[in-house]
């Protein structure tokens, strides 16, 4: 009979989650392996054969918020209206946010980096999604669109950061529709070039 696993997938989404907690809420300082482990359930031994080091915890981290985020933007169907699929992926940009907020702070808000050569947020897959669709919105080679993308990023991360910290009122429904409204009232000035 083979040995049980101790220290199995579970564990590890587990331990993302709380670190990615303390990470958003306290910063680097407040992640240490001894909390993070205690937090989760675990010990320290077990952080450490799943990750390696702290450093290499908190870059699993903020690749696993980027993962999820891909996720969420490729749930976007690409159809024949590329306006329509450039909303429908800021809608999806909210909906990962609100769905794993502490994973969203700690990639933008820590800009905690997923790993030794990993890609800057410009350059990762997720931030191509975005480009790729606005190039298809103007017609335009991806490259010479980075301006506009990174400009409706700001908009979409703006009312997104507002929203997780509670500066916007309402009840989710108000929210939704206030985040609608201001991308459709400022999202097509950023496309006029």
């Amino acid at each position: 009979m083979p040995r049980p696993r101790l220290h199995d997938d579970a564990l590890r989404t587990r331990l993302l989650e709380v670190t990615s907690e303390a990470l958003s809420t306290g910063g680097e300082p407040a992640v240490t392996v001894r909390a993070v482990a205690a937090a989760a359930g675990t010990s320290a031994s077990a952080v450490y054969a799943l990750f390696g080091s702290r450093e290499d915890l908190l870059a699993a981290v903020s690749a696993e918020g980027f993962r999820r985020f891909a996720t969420h933007l490729a749930d976007v169907p690409r159809t024949d209206d590329p306006a329509g699929d450039l909303r429908a992926l800021g809608v999806a940009y909210r909906r990962s946010a609100l769905a794993d907020p502490h994973f969203y702070r700690t990639m933008f808000d820590r800009a905690v980096r997923p790993g030794a050569g990993a890609p800057a947020a410009t350059e990762q897959p997720t931030f191509r999604v975005l480009r790729d669709a606005v190039a298809r919105v103007l017609a335009a080679p991806p490259d010479d669109v980075e301006p506009v993308a990174v400009g409706l990023w700001g908009l979409v991360h703006g009312l997104v950061s507002l929203e997780l910290s509670g500066l916007l009122p309402g009840d989710e429904g108000a929210r939704a529709a206030r985040y609608d409204a201001a991308a459709g009232a400022v999202g097509p000035a950023l496309l006029a070039r």
